[in-house]
């Protein structure tokens, strides 16, 4: 009964938003991500707290980006706002392997339930081509306020890429101890690993009637403006209706095309002839996706 009065209050303030909106409308929405990080799950046990901070400092800026949702009512395209590199910012060849798994431009058309991106893996240019599929979300209760706009929440359980380095932990006590002998006998390439699953959390503002949302969340009968999903938080910053110059949300067409399910198996293949080259360099440790 909570369930369906909620829902009945979002499509109240839905269909009012609405009826109050001229036919043709677009709009831009600036998002900031931040992705904070367990320094244990990389080693960190074994750094000291001035060398945690210098690392924490240098992988701040592939953690902490802006990104720009341009939309419409019916498609909409994520791009991560450029911009220049501080003078003499080190770490880039970590940057350049975790841009690997950085994703690209991202289009999103919610009529014909379609979704592409462009994404750069290792030199070499992809077009990842798939069905865009909703999470199952549940309509809270509670709302708060983001900016001027009055925000609904929402949450749904998201199941997690296994290539999700952000979401990386150290496994569980038991299962450690239940696998030393084995660990210890051949590499230990299991002292970390990606959940399958994780929770999320949205706000979205019915003010703003369209389903779209940052990256992959969108559904909502409203415009995503704040996502927690593990260890990443996506804000909304910053929204302007109806520019006056706008701009073409173009469909990418750069790389090769690709399903993500093909997609997933490259990057399965070259993170495993990776792994089996850092052994070969005296490395030991990996990463395991488990529940």
């Amino acid at each position: 009964m909570k369930s369906i009065s909620i829902r009945l209050i979002a499509n109240c303030l839905l269909l009012f938003s609405t009826v109050t909106w001229a036919q043709e409308f677009q709009g831009k929405a600036y998002y900031f991500s931040k992705t904070s990080l367990d320094m244990n799950n990389f080693g960190g046990r074994q750094m000291s707290e001035d060398m945690k901070k210098q690392i924490a400092e240098r992988m701040k800026s592939m953690f902490e980006k802006t990104f720009v949702l341009t939309f419409n009512k019916e498609a909409s395209i994520y791009k991560e706002e450029e911009k220049l590199e501080a003078p003499g910012q080190s770490g880039r060849g970590f940057r350049m392997m975790m841009g690997s798994f950085t994703p690209g431009a991202q289009y999103k058309n919610v009529k014909n339930k379609s979704l592409l991106q462009e994404q750069e893996f290792f030199g070499k240019e992809f077009l990842i081509k798939d069905e865009l599929k909703a999470l199952e979300w549940k309509l809270e209760s509670e709302t708060k306020q983001i900016g001027k706009y009055l925000c609904m929440k929402a949450t749904a359980v998201k199941k997690v890429d296994e290539f999700d380095f952000t979401n990386v932990r150290r496994r569980g006590r038991q299962d450690e101890e239940k696998e030393k002998d084995t660990t210890q006998a051949q590499d230990q390439t299991k002292e970390i690993e990606v959940p399958k699953e994780i929770k999320i959390t949205a706000w979205y503002t019915p003010q703003i009637p369209i389903n779209q949302g940052p990256g992959e969340y969108w559904g909502l009968p409203g415009l995503i403006l704040e996502v927690n999903a593990g260890r990443t938080t996506i804000l909304c910053s910053k929204i302007i209706m109806n520019p006056s110059e706008k701009e073409v949300i173009e469909i990418p067409s750069k790389g090769k095309e690709v399903t993500k399910e093909e997609y997933n198996t490259i990057v399965k293949k070259k993170t495993e002839e990776m792994r089996e080259m850092y052994r070969g360099r005296g490395g030991r440790r990996g990463i395991r996706h488990r529940g």
